[in-house]
């Protein structure tokens, strides 16, 4: 009796991950890990950030600014990104970057990652120049999450399990690449998930 019990609770864990796999993947892919914390493939640095990788980070706290540009390029698109910045911080993920050499607004879009910044407006949370964020949370000196959802002109963020954009419209960029920001400050990243939609 007690092996049954056993076997039906293997069976029934077994076909729970096998619904909770496909419930990941859905219709719009399975995730995809860009960026694991101790590897730098697959990135490429442009600037003079001090990037380096040190206990499952990859961390900047010097330079004139500088950013880690994926190699594969993306259009519609869900991106899970964990990191740590000082309260000073001034970084942020850019997605949908058509020039992987001159990121920046004219090229990309900016999902803001600095609490100090002097126009809170576009402060953390938000999308510089498209989607403001009000009240406006804070990431320094903890371990963050941001949820990035681009699809076609729509656009959402949540950070740390609260929605901060919520399905914005812009039609700028269309495909491009995803750049991780130093600016000031300390910066970590220690994981990047995508998902095709």
């Amino acid at each position: 009796m007690r092996r049954r019990v056993l076997i039906q609770s293997g069976l029934l864990a077994g076909a729970s991950a096998v619904l909770a796999t496909t419930a990941l993947a859905g219709s719009t892919g399975r995730w995809k890990m860009l960026f694991n914390g101790h590897s730098l493939c697959g990135w490429r640095p442009v600037g003079d950030a001090n990037w380096t990788l040190n206990d499952g980070a990859v961390k900047a706290d010097a330079g004139n600014g500088g950013f880690l540009v994926s190699e594969a390029s993306f259009g519609d698109v869900q991106i899970r990104a964990e990191f740590w910045v000082s309260d000073n911080a001034n970084s942020g993920i850019f997605v949908r970057c058509t020039n992987p050499l001159v990121i920046g607004l004219v090229s990309a879009y900016e999902m803001n990652i600095y609490d100090t910044r002097p126009d809170p407006t576009y402060g953390t949370g938000s999308i510089v120049g498209v989607a403001a964020v009000s009240p406006m949370p804070k990431a320094g000196g903890h371990w963050n999450t941001m949820d990035i959802t681009a699809r076609g002109d729509r656009f959402s963020i949540v950070f740390n399990g609260q929605r901060t954009v919520d399905d914005v419209q812009d039609n700028r960029f269309s495909h491009g690449r995803i750049a991780l920001q130093y600016g000031q400050g300390v910066v970590k990243f220690r994981k990047v998930l995508v998902r095709s939609l």
